[in-house]
């Protein structure tokens, strides 16, 4: 039987209105269903290839690195602390919005699609304040990437995350000991790519503000979004069948975050895609729906905010339009975005390989929200 939020929690316990734009939506409702058999090409994140190494960075710290020296997140130096290095940013630039994103990957992968995403971000959202943790972007080199934005004034900067100082005092902070003591099975997914599932509700937990991932095209201002997840699909009545935490925007200390790193922890599988991320979002939501403890104030975003195009059908916003029928359809489908969408998800896993065509819908939202607006040689990168 199908379980419906409304059916069983007061409206004064929770309230999930969900205000789009100038349009008012109905909210989407929690029901129980099964999360399983999901596309592994869910995935959002490309790791690095090699296997992660845990070593001994000194007496007091130690640090992952991969073989060729890329670390995802940097010891505890009193010179250069993480803590102090976010705050200060976040302080001296008056930032109405705090937000992060991660990147694990080597710095020569960050491409052009990548920037594009940011451009659309700060041409919607001039007043926002973006750190990238990233141990690699956290460089001369990254420095120069971002330095088109920064010389337009947009507040950016990239730095490598301290993850012994976000965990600390958290649900994770025992197993991530157990990890590097070798005690917990990391399993076959590459580390890095769950430790960014992790660093993601631990730096939100911490500072608060909004995490998104790197494949998003930003069409709105989010200024006005308040501790919500974004569904990425719903059934035929309108209740969400998966969320994702593609996007997560979270005020600072908020109970579900923690709620979803103990959920991290004790239920770790490092065998399975989507296990610790888009799956974990939907199974703490789904169980505190089903218990008398959900006080918890957030809002559930329809899929037309952030999931517009599911994985499988994105390679269409892609595609030139083909004949009047198609340009129809792409214009027609613009202006529902731009009515609509906060953002666009490009399912990197599904899209980093597809030509941007002219034309397109993608192409079309990019040079409408770019600041840069460089157009790149090639748009497979």
């Amino acid at each position: 039987m199908k379980f419906n939020l409304f059916s069983t929690i007061s409206l004064a316990s929770i309230i999930l209105i969900i205000i789009f734009s100038d349009t008012i939506f109905s909210s989407v409702p929690i029901h129980q269903n099964s999360f399983e058999n999901v596309p592994n090409l869910l995935q959002t994140h490309q790791a690095a290839a090699g296997v992660l190494k845990i070593t001994e960075a000194d007496s007091t710290a130690k640090i992952l690195t991969w073989p060729n020296e890329m670390r995802i997140f940097s010891e505890s130096d009193p010179t250069r602390r993480f803590d102090s290095r976010v705050t200060e940013f976040f302080r001296t630039n008056h930032c109405k919005v705090q937000a992060f994103m991660t990147w694990i990957s080597p710095l020569n992968s960050y491409g052009k699609r990548e920037f594009l995403g940011l451009e659309t971000l700060f041409q919607t959202n001039p007043s926002i304040c973006l750190i990238i943790l990233s141990e690699t972007m956290d460089s001369d080199h990254g420095l120069k990437i971002l330095e088109p934005l920064l010389e337009r004034g947009f507040h950016v900067r990239a730095m490598a995350p301290d993850l012994w100082d976000l965990i600390k005092d958290t649900p994770a902070e025992i197993w991530f000991n157990d990890i590097n003591k070798g005690i917990k099975n990391p399993g076959e997914i590459p580390l890095p790519q769950n430790l960014s599932n992790l660093i993601r509700l631990a730096v939100l937990y911490k500072y608060g503000g909004i995490y998104l991932d790197t494949d998003f095209i930003i069409l709105k201002n989010l200024e006005g979004l308040r501790n919500s997840i974004g569904a990425q699909s719903v059934d035929m009545f309108g209740n969400w069948t998966r969320l994702n935490n593609a996007i997560l925007v979270f005020d600072r200390n908020h109970p579900i975050l923690y709620k979803f790193m103990e959920e991290f922890a004790s239920t770790f599988d490092g065998n399975v895609w989507g296990h610790n991320g888009p799956y974990l979002v939907s199974r703490v939501v789904e169980k505190l729906a089903k218990t008398d403890e959900f006080y918890y104030n957030f809002t559930i975003l329809p899929p037309v905010a952030f999931y517009p195009v599911s994985w499988g059908k994105v390679a269409g916003f892609f595609a030139r339009p083909s004949g009047r029928v198609g340009e129809r359809w792409v214009r027609a489908k613009i202006r529902q975005l731009t009515r609509s969408t906060y953002g666009v998800h490009l399912w990197n896993s599904q899209s980093s390989g597809v030509e941007i065509e002219e034309g397109s819908i993608i192409e079309r939202l990019i040079y409408d929200h770019c600041v840069v607006c460089s157009k790149p040689t090639s748009w497979t990168s």
